[in-house]
C-alpha cells in the first residue's frame, strides 16, 4: 500500500467515526476523557518542573549516562535526558488511567467497528470481555518499548565506550554519532510504536493476550511500516497541537492569574475532551489499517497457494483470479 491506500484508509475511517458518530463522542471520547486530562496534567507539570520527582528522574538519568561513558559536555545528551525525563514522568503520572480509562475507550471503539451493522452499538459486557486481553497486549508491548530502548541505549554505550577507548574523543566525532544515534533511536521507537499499536488492535479484534499478538502484529506489518507511519501522523500532529493549546489557553492563563476559575476549568475539560476525540479517531484508523492488512496477507497466501496448486502450467488465470479476489476483498473492507 502506498499514499493511495493510506489516503482511502484515511477517508474510510473518517466515514466510519461519522457513522457511529453518536456512539463515539457520547461513550468512547467520555471513557478516554480521565485519560486525556490526566496526560495534559502530566505535559504541564514535565514543562513547569513543578514536582520534585521530574527533577529527581533527571538527575538520575544524567549519573546513568554519565557513568555509561555518554560525553556530559554534549549538549545533545543534555537535552536527550530532559525530554526522556519529561516522558518517564508523563508516563507514570498517567499509567493508572491508561491501564483503565484508555483501554476502556479503544476496547469500545474495537467493539464497535466489530459490529456487522454500522448503526449497532456495543453493550459494556461485550466491551468488558476484551478489556483483559487489552491489558495483557499492553503490559507486554510495554516491555517491548522497554527492551528497544535498552538496546538502542546498549548499542550507544558500547560505541561511545569504544571511541573513548581508542583515543577517538574529538568533538566532531561525537556530534556525528549522536545525530546518528538519534536517527536510528527514532527508527527503532518509531517501528516498536507502529507493532505495538498494531498488537493492541489486533488482541481486541480476535481477542487474544499477551505475547502471540505482537507476534501476528510482525508478520501482517511487513512492508507497510511507513503506511502505518503516514497513518498515525494526522492524529499525532492534531494531538500535539491540542497539547499546545492546553498549555496556551489554560497554563498561560493560570499563571497571569496565579488561581483556576470557572472559566479556566470549563475550557479545560473541552480541551480534554476534544483530545480523547482524537484518540478515539485514532484508534479507528488503527483498526481499519489492521483490517487491510489482514486483507491483503490473505490475499497473498491464496495466491500463493494456488500457484502451488497451478504449478508447471501458465499462472496468469491463478494471477487474475488473485487479483479479482483481492479488489473483491478490500471492497468489502468498510466498518464492520
Amino acid at each position: 500500500m502506498g499514499k493511495t491506500g493510506t489516503g482511502s484508509i484515511i477517508r474510510t475511517s473518517i466515514f466510519c467515526f461519522l457513522q457511529k458518530y453518536l456512539y463515539f463522542t457520547s461513550s468512547s471520547a467520555l471513557f478516554a476523557l480521565p485519560f486525556s486530562v490526566a496526560l495534559l496534567l502530566s505535559q504541564t507539570f514535565a514543562f513547569t518542573s513543578s514536582i520534585y520527582f521530574l527533577p529527581n528522574i533527571h538527575y538520575r538519568l544524567r549519573l546513568l549516562f554519565y557513568a555509561a561513558g555518554f560525553p556530559p559536555s554534549l549538549e545533545f545528551f543534555s537535552i536527550f535526558t530532559l525530554k526522556l525525563s519529561q516522558a518517564i514522568f508523563s508516563s507514570i503520572f498517567t499509567l493508572p488511567f491508561t491501564l483503565t480509562f484508555l483501554l476502556i475507550a479503544k476496547a469500545s471503539v474495537i467493539q464497535a467497528l466489530k459490529e456487522t451493522k454500522p448503526t449497532a452499538h456495543p453493550s459494556f459486557s461485550s466491551v468488558r470481555t476484551l478489556y483483559s486481553p487489552l491489558l495483557l497486549t499492553h503490559i507486554c508491548s510495554s516491555l517491548l518499548i522497554l527492551s528497544a530502548n535498552a538496546t538502542i541505549f546498549s548499542i550507544l554505550c558500547f560505541v561511545f565506550s569504544f571511541l573513548d577507548g581508542f583515543g577517538s574523543s574529538s568533538s566532531t566525532s561525537f556530534v556525528f554519532l549522536s545525530a546518528a544515534g538519534a536517527v536510528l533511536y527514532s527508527i527503532v521507537l518509531a517501528n516498536t510504536w507502529v507493532i505495538s499499536n498494531l498488537a493492541l488492535v489486533l488482541s481486541g479484534m480476535e481477542r487474544l493476550g499477551g505475547y502471540l499478538p505482537i507476534l501476528k502484529a510482525c508478520v501482517l506489518i511487513r512492508g507497510k511500516t511507513s503506511t502505518a507511519l503516514l497513518l498515525a501522523l494526522p492524529a499525532n500532529l492534531a494531538m500535539a497541537a491540542i497539547e499546545a493549546l492546553f498549555q496556551y489557553r489554560v497554563v498561560r492563563a493560570y499563571n497571569g492569574v496565579g488561581r483556576l476559575n470557572l472559566s479556566m476549568l470549563s475550557e479545560g475539560i473541552v480541551i480534554a475532551y476534544l483530545y480523547s476525540i482524537f484518540v478515539v479517531l485514532d484508534t479507528t484508523i488503527s483498526c481499519l489499517f489492521f483490517k487491510s492488512c489482514k486483507t491483503v496477507y490473505w490475499v497473498d497466501l491464496e495466491g500463493r497457494q494456488a500457484l502451488q496448486i497451478h504449478s508447471g502450467e501458465v499462472d496468469s488465470v491463478g494471477y487474475m483470479d488473485s487479483k479479482v479476489l483481492q479488489e473483491q476483498k478490500l471492497h468489502s473492507t468498510t466498518c464492520g
